[in-house]
């Protein structure tokens, strides 16, 4: 297990003065990312040998949202490796060690030279190790989009510069980001899931279209042929 502690900052919070859905993200994605760093298979080590950790879904449950300068503790695991997937959770916890945040992801393991998925070799799994999952309620990773209800669709809008990470198409981050501008102002956020079909990058032009469904919510971020770069679930 990694983790690390930190403290809920203002750029991090919404109006109401709560750690966002993007921040927690973030959180989570700085989490793995240090530990993969600590543990010297990070962005360096896995480009010198053409390979990358792709995130493919993401299943976030939000006990309460962490307040504006609140003391939390961030952390992350792998539980599993089954061929050239990585399973991995998240939470945050509070100072008293009660859970706020708990998280479950699905990675793929990729050649970077073919865009194709490989299996990770034995060294590479035993540098993260493995633990027992967290305790929740397993969806899916895949989500799927019924055929017989109409979406509403909205302008399109451009894949900008700061969008861009060190693998050069749009951070997992941004995508809910994106999803949130279609989503009531008031609207609490409990279960978040994301799929992730296909990578946008700079240039790519993405259509958004929503269903509302009893308060539930899904969001697909698609290109001008209506594929899905991502696929968002909020309730």
């Amino acid at each position: 297990m990694y983790t690390f502690h930190d403290r809920v900052r203002y750029s991090e919070i919404g109006n109401d003065e709560k750690l966002t859905m993007y921040g927690i993200i973030n959180y989570f994605q700085d989490c793995s990312t240090f530990q993969s760093e600590e543990l010297h298979v990070g962005i360096d080590a896995l480009k010198q040998r053409h390979r990358a950790w792709l995130l493919n879904a993401w299943q976030i449950e939000v006990l309460r949202y962490p307040d504006f300068g609140e003391e939390i503790e961030i952390g992350t695991f792998p539980y599993d490796f089954k061929g050239f997937f990585g399973l991995r959770n998240f939470f945050i916890r509070d100072g008293r060690g009660s859970y706020a945040v708990k998280a479950n992801s699905v990675w793929v393991y990729v050649n970077t030279d073919t865009g194709h998925p490989v299996k990770a070799s034995p060294e590479e799994v035993a540098a993260y190790g493995q633990e027992p999952r967290l305790d929740m309620e397993y969806q899916d990773r895949k989500i799927k989009l019924p055929k017989d209800r109409a979406f509403v669709s909205h302008p399109s809008f451009p894949v900008k510069r700061y969008h861009i990470d060190t693998n050069h198409h749009v951070n997992n981050s941004y995508y809910p980001l994106m999803a949130w501008e279609y989503l009531p102002e008031d609207f609490c956020c409990r279960r978040l899931q994301v799929e992730y079909k296909k990578a946008a990058v700079l240039g790519d032009q993405i259509y958004p279209a929503v269903l509302e469904e009893e308060g539930k919510f899904l969001v697909v971020l698609a290109d001008e042929n209506q594929n899905p770069y991502a696929i968002i679930k909020a309730e």
